[in-house]
């Protein structure tokens, strides 16, 4: 049987993307309607009420930018041992 082999590194910088674009549309969505998007946050979690967490204050830049490269650099990670135990565990 031929399996191809996934790249490792390819994958954790496909999945970093990724998640670094989703994470900045999540943040986008927040920003220009933080009410309706809280209502649908407080729906995701079944019900849990997140609105005494929010506190008004303005968009802060240097925060987005390290959540950003944290959240890549995490999910490229994942991604990269993902793509090599899962080479390992079809061999």
């Amino acid at each position: 049987m031929n399996q191809s082999v996934i790249a490792p590194l390819r994958t954790g910088i496909a999945l970093g993307i990724t998640v670094g674009v989703f994470y900045a549309l999540c943040a986008l969505v927040w920003a220009l309607a933080p009410g309706p998007f809280l209502g649908f946050m407080n729906n995701l979690f079944h019900g849990m009420d997140f609105s005494s967490m929010v506190q008004p204050r303005p968009f802060a830049w240097p925060g987005f930018l390290v959540a950003l490269l944290v959240l890549s650099i995490w999910a490229l990670l994942a991604g990269v041992f993902f793509a090599w135990l899962l080479d390992r565990l079809r061999r």
